[in-house]
């Protein structure tokens, strides 16, 4: 029985450093920055969870040919005339108050966001390579003319590499992500999904997902396979324990 105990108590510490291990790594998924996009928190408290926006771009001939979904919220730096002095403010993006236009060619997509309430004009703007028929997103620019602005902010980079995917397919990650436009602007993006390229009707192709999202997934598979494979070992242990306390009574 000793040895029973034993293997118990070995079954219970691997286990335990596998469910160690998996927490972990899901701690590194989220702090580390990803090849695709840079997440981190955001740069103070945001004004609660952004409501998610759907967004279609027609061609002339009124067939969808970009589709997006997402919840977003601007972080700007900017100079406040209240404040007298430079701060980062995080602005939601509200849907009902949005308005979306833009533009789908071969190798080119782009969606403008509008707020005209707020004097904000945010454009995101995809690339396809149509020899290997994958898309990123490659370009981002902002606009916003804010009333606490001492002048009007104009960020832009078009060297971006985020929400890498297949044409065809759509991207999602309804993780928070964080992506690192320029010094004095981030997007953190919640529940998002697109698809700029080869839209069929009117609906997402097939999703792939972000590193972020697989790995939510993990953890659930690692605790359960590791639990699994304790009760697996227990019984064996139990049952070899067994064998052995029935020969020795027959050899008695």
């Amino acid at each position: 029985m000793a040895q029973i105990g034993g293997v118990q108590s070995w079954c219970l510490g691997v286990t335990l450093q596998l469910i160690l291990a998996a927490v972990l790594h899901q701690g590194l998924a989220t702090v580390a920055p990803p090849t695709t996009a840079q997440t981190t928190a955001a740069p103070h408290k945001a004004p609660g969870r952004p409501e998610k926006g759907n967004y279609v771009i027609t061609r002339s001939n009124g067939t969808a040919c970009l589709l997006a979904s997402m919840g977003l919220q601007l972080n700007v730096t900017f100079n406040s005339v209240s404040q007298n002095k430079t701060v980062q403010d995080v602005v939601n993006l509200q849907p009902n108050l949005t308005k979306a236009s833009g533009s789908c060619d071969v190798d080119r997509a782009s969606l403008l966001l509008s707020m005209d309430a707020e004097k904000t004009n945010l454009t995101f703007t995809f690339t396809q390579n149509t020899t290997t028929n994958k898309f990123h997103l490659s370009e981002v620019s902002l606009f916003a003319d804010w009333p606490d602005m001492r002048e009007p902010v104009s960020a832009s980079n078009r060297s971006l590499d985020f929400l890498r995917g297949t044409s065809g397919f759509s991207y999602m990650c309804h993780e928070e992500q964080t992506l690192t436009v320029a010094q004095d602007l981030s997007i953190n993006t919640f529940q998002l999904q697109v698809q700029p390229f080869n839209v069929t009707g009117d609906q997402f192709g097939a999703a792939e997902e972000c590193q972020l999202d697989e790995d939510d997934m993990l953890i659930p598979i690692i605790v359960g396979a590791a639990l699994a494979g304790l009760v697996l070992i227990v019984l064996l242990a139990y049952l070899i324990g067994r064998k052995r306390s029935h020969a020795g009574y027959q050899t008695i």
